[in-house]
C-alpha cells in the first residue's frame, strides 16, 4: 500500500531516500535505476530527435504528502528550481487536513484546426459543412483504429468564422478527437491532413493549415482544497490563522486584478505543473502554451486560480486549467525514466495524470501566496538557493551546508561571498 507521508525525508541521505522511496511505494529500488543512471541511452536519445550529441539532466525529486481523491500519491518533480518540491510537500501536508485535493477531468478531448481559404460564400460552404458532417466524422474516425478500439476518435465538427484577418475573413473547422490516454497530437494531426480534400471538393475553397490546438479547453482538468484556518499557521507561529487566510485571498485578488501581477502567480502555478509534466515524458511546452492561453480566455489575462474561505472561515482554492498529457506515445511510452515516473504515481489513465497534476498546481500555488503572505518569498527561496551558490562557489561535501548556512545567517546569498566563507574554511 502506497503512503506519501515520509518524516525527515529531507534529511535522509540520496541511497536512504531511495530505500525509504522504495518502501513506501511498495516498489524495488532497482525500479528507480532509470533516474540513479540517467535515465536514457545516448543510443535512444539518437532515435529521439535530430543532432544528438548526449544527454541533459534535471534533478529528480519526490513531493510528498499528497493525498488525490483519497489515494496517495508520490509526484515526481524533474526540476532545477529551489524550494518548489518542499513547498509543494508542504502545501499538500496541509491539505491532507481537509481531506487532501479533491480534483475532475473531462474526457480527454483535442481540437484540430482546419484552416480554409479562398471561399466565394462563407455561409452556403459552413452550411455544406455541416450537412457532410456525418462523414467526415467517419473519415476522421478510421485513421486510428488502435485508438478507435479502445473507445476513442473523432466526436463533433465546429466552423467558425474568421471575420477581420490580415488576409480577409476565413472559415476554421475544428475536429474534436477523443484522444483517450495520449496527449494526442500525431491522431489529430492526421485526421486533419485526411479531411481536407473532401473538405476542398465540398466547399470549392481551399484546405491551408491543418494542425492541432494547444488550447486543449474541452479537456480541462480541476482541483480544489481546503485548509482549515488554524493550520494556515504552520511553521509560521507569530501569525495568526485568520491574518494569513486573508494575506493569501489578497495576494490572489492581486492576480486576479493585475496582469502583470497574474502572470508571475500563474508562474507559480506551472513550477508544479511542468516539474511532473516533464518527470513524466509529456510535451511541457504545450501545457505552458494551454493554460496561459487559457488565463487570457476571456480577453484579459488573469489568475488560473482562485482563494476564498468557506462558512467555516477556511481557506478554500481551486485550481482550472486545460491538462493535455498521456500516458502512452511518445517520450512517455520510449523514456524509461518517464516510465518510472508513470508507474510511481501509480496512474492507469491519463486523466488521473491530470488530476494529480491540477493539485500539484493548486498546492505549488498555495505555497508561493503563503510565503508572500507571511514571510515574504525570499526567506524560504533563498535558504535552499544558497546550497546552489556555495557549490558554484566551489564548495563540496560538509563545506556546501556549512557556507549556505552562514550565508543565511547574515542574509547575504551572493557568490562572492560563498568564495571568501570557502576560502577561509580552506
Amino acid at each position: 500500500m502506497t503512503h506519501s507521508r515520509i518524516p525527515g525525508f529531507y534529511n535522509l541521505k540520496l541511497d536512504e531516500r531511495r530505500a525509504r522511496l522504495a518502501d513506501a511505494s511498495g516498489q524495488s529500488k532497482d525500479e528507480f535505476l532509470p533516474w540513479t543512471t540517467g535515465g536514457l541511452s545516448a543510443d535512444s536519445a539518437d532515435h529521439m530527435i535530430e543532432n544528438v550529441i548526449g544527454m541533459h539532466a534535471l534533478p529528480l525529486g519526490i513531493a510528498l504528502n499528497f493525498l488525490v481523491n483519497g489515494r496517495e500519491v508520490l509526484v515526481p518533480f524533474a526540476v532545477e528550481e529551489p524550494s518548489v518540491v518542499a513547498g509543494a510537500s508542504f502545501m499538500a501536508k496541509l491539505a491532507r487536513a481537509g481531506g487532501g485535493f479533491f480534483a475532475t477531468s473531462t474526457e480527454p478531448q483535442m481540437i484540430g484546426q482546419i484552416q480554409l481559404i479562398n471561399v466565394a460564400n462563407m455561409s452556403n460552404a459552413r452550411f455544406k459543412l455541416y450537412e457532410h458532417r456525418q462523414e467526415l466524422l467517419e473519415i476522421a474516425d478510421e485513421i486510428d483504429p488502435i485508438l478507435k478500439k479502445f473507445g476513442g476518435g473523432a466526436r463533433d465538427l465546429e466552423i467558425r468564422l474568421i471575420e477581420q484577418s490580415p488576409i480577409g475573413p476565413f472559415l476554421v473547422i475544428h475536429l474534436i478527437y477523443d484522444v483517450r490516454d495520449a496527449m494526442g497530437a500525431n491522431a489529430v494531426n492526421t485526421a486533419c491532413e485526411k479531411l481536407a480534400p473532401r473538405i476542398e471538393s465540398i466547399t470549392g475553397g481551399k484546405v491551408h493549415l491543418r494542425i492541432l490546438s494547444n488550447l486543449a479547453d474541452r479537456r480541462i482538468a480541476r482541483a480544489r482544497c481546503t485548509i482549515p484556518v488554524n493550520d494556515l499557521t504552520m511553521g509560521f507561529e507569530s501569525f495568526k490563522g485568520e491574518t494569513v487566510r486573508d494575506g493569501i485571498i489578497a495576494a490572489y485578488a492581486f492576480a486576479a486584478s493585475d496582469p502583470y501581477r497574474a502572470a508571475t502567480h500563474n508562474k507559480g502555478i506551472m513550477n508544479g505543473v511542468d516539474a511532473v509534466v516533464v518527470a513524466t515524458g509529456n510535451d511541457w511546452r504545450a501545457i505552458e502554451a494551454g493554460a496561459h492561453a487559457y488565463a487570457a480566455r476571456t480577453g484579459r489575462y488573469t489568475s488560473l486560480s482562485t482563494w476564498g474561505k468557506d462558512a467555516d472561515g477556511n481557506l478554500v482554492g481551486t485550481l482550472e486549467m486545460p491538462m493535455a498529457v498521456g500516458i502512452v506515445g511518445g517520450a512517455t511510452r520510449v523514456h524509461p525514466a518517464a516510465q518510472a515516473a508513470v508507474k510511481l504515481m501509480g496512474v492507469k489513465t491519463a486523466n488521473e495524470l491530470a488530476e494529480i497534476i491540477v493539485s500539484v498546481g493548486l498546492a505549488q500555488n498555495m505555497a508561493a501566496l503563503r510565503a508572500l503572505a507571511t514571510e515574504g518569498i525570499q526567506r524560504g527561496h533563498m535558504s535552499l538557493h544558497a546550497r546552489q551558490v556555495a557549490v558554484a562557489a566551489g564548495a563540496s561535501g560538509e563545506r556546501i551546508e556549512k557556507i549556505a548556512a552562514q550565508m543565511v545567517m547574515e542574509k547575504v546569498v551572493r557568490i562572492d561571498r560563498a568564495e571568501e566563507i570557502l576560502k577561509g574554511l580552506k
